[in-house]
């Protein structure tokens, strides 16, 4: 009986896997990834004459069953999901029927696309009193949302939004917050297949406007939405500086420069 491995494969760059995942895809007789989201870039690190097969076309109950079959003839099989496989997937419901079939299941992390999406913007989610919250949503659609968790409720809180498999109603997006007290003028990052090769785009904006620049830019989909008012820290001057490197700020490793005089 061989083991599945339900691998993420980062944003997209096939440098962006960690290193036990490119290790796993090496070692692989099967992988099963999903053509419409993970880079085939990633598959780079698959070993000649492993069995690979693309999920795009394939129901729960199909996925299930391959992967299951594959690990009665492999000992290492992956199923190589986007990002990391714990945030917007369906671990559980592909999990479940292998653990009832005694199969061993194994999960990597991945680099998440909101991580990602900062990076390639050159942004930060977090800024020293400013805001030091970040929350992962998206708006309901043909998955419900829980009553407790509304997306006009999240965005109240003003913190960092990263706002995951929205993108085509991005127009909602901007209304939603906009009736929870945004303005106008609050800036926007979009972000289309972050760390792609050759496709990645970041688009900056405002509540006003990033719809219009989505539409010009034909970004229907595979895009994380960033909203905080950390956006644009790199050029505002007279922010608040994180007490991590302030010398009046004690350290376990590093005393204040008060007590460096009294100990003169």
């Amino acid at each position: 009986m061989g083991k599945v491995w339900f691998v993420g494969a980062g944003p997209g760059a096939p440098d962006l896997i960690t290193v036990r995942g490119a290790r796993l895809l090496s070692e692989a007789g099967a992988i099963l990834y999903t053509g419409s989201l993970v880079a085939e870039a990633v598959l780079e690190w698959a070993p000649e004459g492993c069995e690979i097969a693309d999920s795009k076309s394939m129901d729960l109950a199909q996925v299930t069953a391959w992967l299951q079959e594959r690990a009665q003839r492999h000992e290492t099989v992956v199923r190589l999901q986007t990002g990391d496989p714990t945030l917007y997937g369906v671990l559980a419901e592909l999990a479940r029927p292998l653990d009832a079939a005694g199969i061993p299941v194994g999960i990597v992390s991945g680099v998440s696309s909101a991580m990602a999406s900062a990076a390639a913007a050159g942004e930060c989610l977090t800024l020293p009193e400013i805001t030091q919250t970040v929350i992962f949503t998206r708006l309901s659609e043909r998955t419900q949302m829980p009553e407790r968790e509304s997306f006009a409720s999240l965005a109240a809180h003003h913190c960092t939004l990263c706002i995951f498999l929205s993108i085509e109603r991005i127009e909602a997006v901007v209304g939603h917050l906009r009736e929870a007290g945004w303005a106008a003028t609050a800036q926007v990052v979009v972000v289309h297949k972050a760390t792609w090769p050759d496709e990645e785009l970041v688009l900056r904006g405002t509540l006003e406007d990033i719809a219009g620049r989505c539409q010009e830019a034909q970004v229907e989909r595979q895009a994380l939405i960033l909203v905080s008012p950390a956006l644009g820290a790199r050029g505002r001057a007279g922010s608040q500086p994180s007490k991590l490197y302030d010398a009046s700020f004690p350290r376990r490793f590093r005393p204040t420069r008060a007590s460096e005089s009294t100990r003169d």
